[in-house]
């Protein structure tokens, strides 16, 4: 565990502490709060990510910390998911925020790390933005799959969708993402390396993810969705396999290849 005594663990902590309070806030249903206290976590949030920018003096999407740091602004995710795809349980996701945050605070080194020029590129930000933004979408739908195996039923005076349509809704919009991640990725090994594909254990770990919600869609389309709990099982073995892929980055070398920029 590594605590960090700079400006930037502080904004770090402060964040956490707003999106864990924000969260308690909206059990007691103090709701203009609630949104107030996670505003503010988000703010600190960004604060930290451009500070961050002007330390390493490039785009902070490098290493793991830079990672958890970028995935712990979620409240934009959040509010576009609550007014244009009717997806509630918008608290839940200061505890993603917050659990997101843990690593970057406690776990991972902030050390500045020379970015190496196979990531000075422009697609370094597209690249590594697009994945980022679908791993949230899936863990968020991964929170309404929770809900739906629990038996919780949508109040039915919020206008929200169910829990198993909200998971759907949120792994489509993550698909196309994370479809857009691969063909950027693959269009990059060719600019950087020479080849489209280079069966790197990175590539691989994508292409898993992405077959995984395909056996998703194809499950879900093929049986009309008679059952949903199976289907809420898919999405959390998505964000199963996601987690693996980020335990890969933490050990080096169990995932030898190209793509070893984050450890």
């Amino acid at each position: 565990m590594e605590i960090k005594y700079s400006v930037l663990g502080l904004l770090i902590y402060t964040a956490m502490f707003f999106y864990l309070a924000g969260f308690l806030l909206s059990l007691l249903k103090f709701k203009r709060l609630w949104r107030i206290f996670y505003f503010a976590g988000f703010a600190l949030v960004v604060t930290g990510f451009i500070l961050r920018w002007v330390e390493v003096d490039h785009l902070p999407m490098q290493v793991l910390f830079d990672i958890f740091l970028c995935m712990g602004m979620v409240y934009p995710v959040s509010v576009f998911c609550r007014r244009f795809l009717k997806v509630g349980v918008e608290p839940a996701d200061m505890i993603l925020g917050f659990i997101i945050l843990f690593p970057a605070g406690f776990v991972f080194s902030s050390q500045r790390i020379h970015l190496p020029p196979a990531l000075q590129s422009w697609l370094f930000g597209p690249h590594v933005t697009v994945y980022l933004l679908a791993y949230i979408l899936m863990a968020k739908a991964s929170i309404q799959s929770i809900l739906q195996l629990c038996g919780r039923v949508q109040n039915p005076d919020d206008d929200f969708v169910s829990y198993e349509e909200g998971a759907y809704k949120l792994v489509r919009i993550g698909f196309v993402l994370l479809t857009a991640g691969l063909l950027l990725g693959c269009y990059w090994g060719k600019l950087a390396w020479g080849e489209y594909w280079s069966w790197d254990p990175k590539e691989m770990w994508g292409l898993a993810i992405w077959l995984m919600y395909v056996l998703y869609f194809h499950y879900r389309y093929a049986t009309a969705k008679k059952h949903p709990k199976v289907n809420s099982i898919l999405v959390l073995i998505g964000l199963g396999v996601i987690i693996a892929n980020f335990l890969m980055m933490v050990i080096p070398r169990l995932q030898p290849g190209l793509h070893n920029y984050a450890g």
